[in-house]
């Protein structure tokens, strides 16, 4: 290959050649100069005048890489943009090992490479840097913002991006989680830069550098509702981690990550990313070192690239913002249901021809119901240390029931309730309370995170009373409204009624609850003067009462099923409306 070879296959002049591998040529554009060059080098054309000083040239470029993750983004580029312009490449690994780091880049220097892409282990790295200048071969630092020749991605815009995303949703919580040495610095920059520019205060408690126990607990007591993370891997661990912690990503905590767009497309779960540019980032470093073997002048440091947000699988409003959550505290037990002709009278045999168990209890029941109907809920109670207990965890899952707060309790048994059902829907009930009788008040207060932006409390009386009154108590110190099920209860503390925002009793309860009082407008006014708010009395078939300080309203079964069922499971919709409008 001669110079006239090499001009033909570029379109233009055999001097417009010679003035560009001598570096004489400033008239000539720049798009003529790297068609020239590419030609040049992908056929490894030399200059006679200046084969006495390149008879050395390999051809070749090393690269070293500090982490496999680092390897597997950026190698396939690198080949690919080396092979197009004539050049091979010596792949190196240190696995972040010193010593390992060290032998790689003597192995490159003694292999006389024309030029080293060199991705340090940590700062401490740098100093070995005098061993390839002494051996005369250029190198290019990646991600240590160190001597000359370096390059930086830019993980401060990245940072800066994923952090303004989630102000823009409303986050004001935000944690900062980046990991590696390399591109700590900048990644913590830009998320702080992002604040700043949006008037908002940094918190350095925020910023963490490992999943710790810390990021974990300021999670729980809602210090922080949204996550930025340059690695991710440790975003897909943290996602993991939630998962078995039973919360809820993006609902209760949102998480944007940075990913390559190679080795890390594939993953699942989906996880709300930025991606980096693999083939253009590799393009770049690869353009740098060729700058630096031939001499040209000298690019900027920093790789350009812009970020848009992926996708939205687990970014979204501030749980404070989105709807409100309920709480719900009660009994859980395994259900075994027999269907019979007729209930059995004493000293008779009923035959069960059918049965069925699942789980069951007031405190499942509600939570569940409130779930489907699309709310954020969590249960509070106890469970046995038993399958039955595994069964009850697989099933609140399933129904997307944070369940956190659902204990294991190695000295009980799960509750268990045998339900008789005859063919008109009347029932007999023996409840083995199991776990459910050892639900103590400590739990509640262990427990009383949970509380914080919640709306509603349900919570019923087939668990010990002193945890009830923990439970109403609480639920007002944080201004939520508390809804009571007066189950197997004979009587309620009478300080405890006005913490009770609406209590919802059939009439026999009402009747154990009042046994003075004749009629169930007089029952009903009487807990309202203890300091109940609302009384809701279901009736069955007859509907049901509902009783304020100053209006009474029956709800007739047949004609407004829809709104029953509002009132006896959707309480939220009901709160929600001031009672002397909805009443009129």
């Amino acid at each position: 290959m001669n110079i006239k070879e090499i001009a033909k296959l570029a379109g233009v002049s055999a001097s417009t050649v010679s003035k560009i591998i001598n570096k004489k040529d400033d008239t000539i554009s720049s798009e003529t100069r790297e068609r020239v060059l590419k030609i040049v080098n992908e056929y490894h054309y030399i200059p006679y005048s200046h084969q006495t000083s390149n008879t050395n040239k390999k051809w070749t470029i090393g690269v070293l890489f500090s982490s496999l993750n680092s390897s597997d983004m950026l190698l396939s580029g690198l080949i690919n943009v080396a092979q197009q312009n004539g050049y091979c490449i010596i792949a190196c690994n240190s696995y972040n090992d010193a010593d390992q780091e060290y032998k790689n880049i003597v192995s490159l220097c003694r292999n006389q490479v024309d030029g080293i892409i060199w991705e340090p282990i940590d700062k401490s790295s740098l100093s070995l840097s005098n061993y390839i200048t002494k051996h005369n071969i250029p190198f290019l630092n990646i991600g240590l913002s160190s001597g000359e020749y370096y390059v930086r991605f830019p993980y401060d815009k990245a940072a800066y991006k994923m952090t303004k995303d989630l102000i823009m949703l409303g986050h004001s919580k935000i944690a900062c989680l980046s990991m590696s040495e390399l591109m700590q610095d900048d990644f913590i920059n830009g998320y702080k830069q992002c604040l700043f520019e949006h008037q908002m205060n940094l918190v350095e408690t925020l910023i963490f550098k490992n999943l710790s126990d810390m990021l974990m607990k300021k999670i729980t007591t809602k210090e922080i509702t949204a996550i930025v993370c340059s690695s991710y891997q440790k975003a897909l661990q943290f996602y993991n981690i939630m998962q078995k912690l039973h919360y809820k990503i993006p609902e209760q905590i949102s998480l944007i990550a940075l990913k390559n767009d190679k080795t890390e497309s594939m993953q699942y779960p989906e996880i709300s990313t930025l991606t980096i540019s693999t083939e253009n980032f590799a393009c770049f470093l690869f353009k740098q070192t060729i700058n630096l073997i031939e001499k040209f002048e000298k690019q900027t440091n920093v790789y350009s690239q812009s970020f848009e947000l992926d996708n939205k699988a687990t970014v979204s409003t501030p749980y404070s913002q989105d709807k409100k959550k309920i709480i719900v505290i009660g009994s859980i037990n395994m259900d075994t249901y027999l269907n019979v002709s007729n209930l059995p009278d004493t000293g008779k045999t009923a035959t069960a021809p059918t049965s069925y168990t699942y789980p069951g209890g007031k405190g499942i029941n509600q939570a569940v119901g409130v779930s489907k109907l699309g709310h954020s809920v969590s249960l509070i109670g106890n469970v046995g240390y038993d399958s039955d207990a595994d069964y009850i965890y697989s099933t609140l899952e399933k129904y997307s029931v944070d369940c956190s707060a659902v204990k294991r309790c190695l000295q009980s048994d799960t509750g268990k309730a045998y339900i008789l059902l005859d063919s008109k829907g009347n029932s007999m009930i023996s409840i083995l309370a199991g776990a459910n009788s050892i639900f103590s008040p400590n739990q509640i207060l262990e427990n009383e995170h949970l509380f914080t932006d919640t709306e509603y409390c349900l919570v019923q009386t087939e668990i010990p009373m002193d945890t009830v009154v923990e439970v109403c108590k609480i639920t007002k110190k944080y201004k939520a409204k508390t809804i009571l099920k007066p189950s197997a209860c004979s009587n309620i503390p009478k300080d405890l009624f006005p913490y009770i925002d609406i209590l919802i009793p059939n009439e026999e309860e009402l009747s154990e609850l009042c046994p003075d009082c004749k009629t169930i407008e007089t029952q009903a006014m009487k807990l309202i003067s203890y300091g109940v708010q609302i009384v809701i009395v279901t009736m069955g078939e007859n509907g049901c009462y509902l009783f304020t300080h100053n209006h009474k309203k029956h709800f007739h079964a047949s004609k407004n099923a829809v709104r029953l069922c509002n009132l006896a499971v959707k309480f939220v919709d009901l709160l929600r409306y001031d009672m002397s409008k909805a009443l009129k």
